[in-house]
């Protein structure tokens, strides 16, 4: 009798070995005797009273039609189907559990050594142009970096932060980076941990071109270490409020700015799932590259939309652009990130900072200072900032004050989605420099 053999093989799993006997009819003569395995496969079955063998391998059975009744020949047939769904849907099940490994381990690799649960989605979504998934973020070794900034050399310090210092470094390949470093002694802190894992674990899942891209990161015993690409023009804080007093920023060259950093947010707030409050938004976590594209840094204290609770609502953030419901009742939005992108603006167009002390030792933030002029058009050319004074159309300036009027409206229902104060924007930077105002028009108002 002729024999079909089928074997299965799947990754992780052992091999079955189904032998399907070839049936003949019931008042037929007896079958002949099992060949060897290495019989020829080929073999029609009959419609009439069939029935199937299965074998365990290196057991042959042999099935004699005048020692079977019909129910023995379908009990068996019955069997036979059995073993096959059976193998079927471990072989389904099989599959799934490789891919749920193999997911499971790009996972690991991409949060080697960091460790907390995570806070933020594998992925986002995102329709936008220019915007993409990424997929890892390289474990550098610590004496790559050590190397790279001359051991961390003071001369090549960036700038400093509340738990960090930034140093300057280039890499074997001769591209330059800046590197983050937690300052001795902070490892213990929970909270400095707990923002660089989130800033690693964020910026490693996310890309966008006004969100700094992440190179990497290191951790050695205690020390932690955080690879940016460089900004060649440092800060828009030290711009505005460094050395130079922001004369090297121009109008078009603000508003510029001003809309990078809105496309930055609008990608936090609609295209990622879910959305991302960055939750300290200000002009030094504001970093601008040699062409002065605005990219948003400084993910540490970066949270998903809805997060926050009763029982989690550490205030965080800086005096001067926390929003008014945050500070007064820990309530978090993402019109908490448009009030502080307000205060930005102010910044870009006053030239003033956004919180200043007075003479009696206290402190005025720019919003209560700047309300009363900014809806008085009368007032308002006199209070810009004396670097772009008289440098911009009257009406493009009217406008962007309204915008900033509305972004630090004490009640945030009155605020604007940050993709409205996108589109309000654009239209006020030239082509050249990403917006649609067009030469003709800036011209006119030169």
């Amino acid at each position: 009798m002729k024999r079909n053999v089928v074997v299965v093989t799947f990754v992780d799993f052992p091999f079955w070995v189904l032998h399907l006997s070839t049936l003949r009819s019931v008042y037929g003569r007896a079958d002949p005797p099992l060949s060897s395995m290495s019989a020829p496969i080929s073999s029609p079955f009959y419609a009439s009273a069939s029935s199937a063998a299965t074998y365990s391998p290196g057991i042959e059975i042999v099935s004699s039609k005048q020692d079977m009744d019909p129910n023995r020949t379908l009990f068996i047939a019955l069997i036979s189907a059995s073993g096959v769904v059976l193998g079927a849907i471990i072989l389904v099940m099989g599959c799934l559990w490789r891919i749920y490994h193999c997911k499971k381990r790009i996972d690991e690799t991409i949060h080697t050594s960091v460790k907390g649960k995570p806070r933020f989605p594998s992925y986002v979504n995102c329709s936008k142009e220019n915007s993409c998934v990424k997929k890892c973020v390289s474990l550098m070794e610590y004496e790559t970096l050590e190397l790279a900034t001359n051991n961390f050399r003071e001369s090549e310090i960036l700038g400093k932060g509340g738990f960090s210092c930034v140093y300057k470094g280039k890499l074997e390949d001769d591209s330059f980076v800046a590197v983050k470093k937690l300052q001795e002694g902070v490892t213990q802190d929970d909270d400095a941990i707990q923002e660089f894992e989130t800033e690693v674990e964020l910026l490693s899942k996310i890309q966008h071109p006004n969100v700094i891209s992440l190179f990497g990161y290191s951790i050695r015993a205690d020390t932690r270490l955080i690879v940016y690409e460089l900004m060649e023009n440092g800060s828009l804080e030290d711009q505005l409020h460094g050395p130079s007093r922001g004369s090297a920023l121009t109008w078009n060259l603000r508003m510029k700015i001003a809309v990078g950093i809105a496309s930055g947010l609008e990608y936090l707030h609609e295209c990622c799932n879910p959305p991302i409050i960055h939750r300290d938004l200000k002009s030094s976590n504001i970093l601008l590259d040699s062409n002065f594209n605005a990219k948003l840094s400084d993910f540490g204290l970066a949270v998903p939309d809805g997060a926050q609770n009763k029982n989690d609502a550490k205030l965080s953030g800086t005096l001067g652009y926390v929003a008014p419901e945050y500070l007064l009742d820990g309530k978090l939005t993402d019109k908490s990130d448009v009030y502080a992108f307000g205060v930005v603006l102010l910044e870009l167009l006053l030239g003033r900072r956004a919180m200043e002390k007075l003479a009696q030792g206290q402190c005025q933030s720019i919003v209560s200072w700047a309300m009363p002029e900014l809806t008085d058009r009368s007032k308002l050319p006199n209070i810009v900032d004396s670097v772009i004074r008289n440098t911009m159309d009257l009406k493009h300036l009217y406008q962007v004050a309204a915008v900033a009027v509305l972004c630090v409206q004490p009640e945030p229902s009155y605020r604007p989605l940050i993709t409205d104060v996108l589109h309000s924007l654009i239209p006020l930077v030239p082509i050249e420099l990403g917006g649609t105002l067009r030469a003709s028009a800036t011209a006119q108002n030169s």
